[in-house]
C-alpha cells in the first residue's frame, strides 16, 4: 500500500468545528494525520476531536486575536508536534445592499476572512519554514468574480487570494508551499442560512444552473485533501471554475450588465434587506456579539 504524505503529520484546521472544516479534518484523519482542530464551538470541536480515528485536540480561539491563537499554536505544537500543513478555512459572510449594511457586522466580515487568515498563517509560518510545510487558503469564486450585495464578503475573499499570491511569493525560498481553494456553494451552516434571505436566495437561483449547484462538503472535502497531499499552488472545485479564472476579465460587466436587469425586478417583488452575519464565526451568542479571543487547553 502506497504511503500516504499525510501520515503522521499535524495538520491545523481553522474553522473546524463544522461544515467544511469538519468534514476537511475526516478526509485528513482518514489519511493518517494528526489533527489540530480550531475554532468556536468548543463542545462540537471535541465531539469532533473523540470521532477521528487519529489523534486530534480541539482549540477554542478566536482567529482575529494574535495572542489567543499565539497560545493555541504554542499547546500545539506540545501535544501534537510542529504543524507541518495549515489550512485557514474560517469565514463567514453577511448580505444586502452595501448603503444598509451594519458597519460593524461589515468590518467582522473583512476581520475574520482576510485578517484572520493573516494571523493564522503568521502564527504557525515558523512551523511551516521549519517543517518545509504547506499553507492552504481557502478562497472562493467570489475571488474571482464579485458579485452584488455581497460586497464584504467578495472583497474579503479577493483579498485572501492576493494576500496567498504575496506569500508563496516571499516563503518559496524557504520551502514553503501556499495553495489557493478556488470553492463554489458548498453545503455549509453559512450557505443554509444566507438560503433563508430573499436577496441571497434569488441571486442564486438567478445564475446559470453549473454556477448555483451546492457542492457536500465531503465531495469538496476529498478534493481539498488530494490538493494539500499534493501540495498544489491552486485547487478548483468544481472544476468549471478554472474557466472562470481564465475568463475573469469579461466577469465585472456581464455582471453589471445581469445586475441592471434582474436586481429592479427581484426588489419589486421583496425588498432587500441586510441579513446580518452569516456562519458561526461570526456570532459568540444568540446575540451575535463577536467573540472575545481565548485559547484553552484541550481536555
Amino acid at each position: 500500500m502506497e504511503h500516504d504524505p499525510l501520515r503522521d503529520r499535524t495538520v491545523v484546521v481553522t474553522g473546524a468545528a463544522r461544515g467544511l472544516g469538519a468534514a476537511l479534518a475526516r478526509e485528513l484523519a482518514g489519511r493518517g494525520a494528526r489533527l489540530a482542530l480550531l475554532g468556536h464551538e468548543k463542545p462540537a470541536l471535541e465531539a469532533l476531536a473523540t470521532e477521528l480515528p487519529t489523534e486530534a485536540a480541539a482549540w477554542e480561539v478566536d482567529i482575529t486575536d494574535d495572542a489567543g491563537m499565539a497560545e493555541a499554536a504554542r499547546e500545539v505544537r506540545g501535544r501534537l508536534g510542529r504543524p507541518s500543513v495549515v489550512i485557514a478555512n474560517a469565514g463567514i459572510a453577511e448580505g444586502g445592499p452595501f448603503a444598509e449594511s451594519d458597519p460593524a457586522s461589515w468590518r467582522r466580515v473583512i476581520d475574520v476572512n482576510l485578517t484572520g487568515s493573516a494571523i493564522t498563517a503568521r502564527t504557525f509560518l515558523s512551523d511551516l519554514v521549519d517543517t518545509s510545510g504547506y499553507y492552504l487558503q481557502v478562497a472562493s469564486l467570489a475571488s474571482i468574480g464579485a458579485a452584488p450585495m455581497m460586497s464584504a464578503y467578495c472583497a474579503s475573499k479577493s483579498g485572501v487570494e492576493a494576500f496567498a499570491h504575496s506569500l508563496r511569493a516571499e516563503v518559496a525560498h524557504q520551502g514553503v508551499a501556499v495553495g489557493i481553494a478556488y470553492l463554489n456553494w458548498t453545503d455549509t451552516d453559512m450557505i443554509r442560512d444566507a438560503d433563508r434571505y430573499a436577496v441571497l436566495r434569488e441571486l442564486r437561483g438567478h445564475m446559470p444552473p453549473p454556477a448555483r449547484r451546492v457542492y457536500p462538503a465531503a465531495t469538496v472535502a476529498a478534493r481539498l485533501a488530494k490538493a494539500v497531499a499534493r501540495r498544489r499552488t491552486s485547487v478548483y472545485v468544481p472544476g468549471w471554475l478554472v474557466a472562470a479564472q481564465l475568463g475573469r476579465a469579461v466577469l465585472p460587466p456581464v455582471v453589471m450588465r445581469l445586475s441592471r436587469s434582474a436586481l429592479p425586478r427581484l426588489a419589486a417583488r421583496e425588498p432587500f434587506r441586510p441579513t446580518g452575519l452569516l456562519g458561526a464565526g461570526g456570532h459568540a451568542d444568540a446575540g451575535g456579539a463577536p467573540v472575545p479571543g481565548t485559547a484553552r487547553k484541550p481536555s
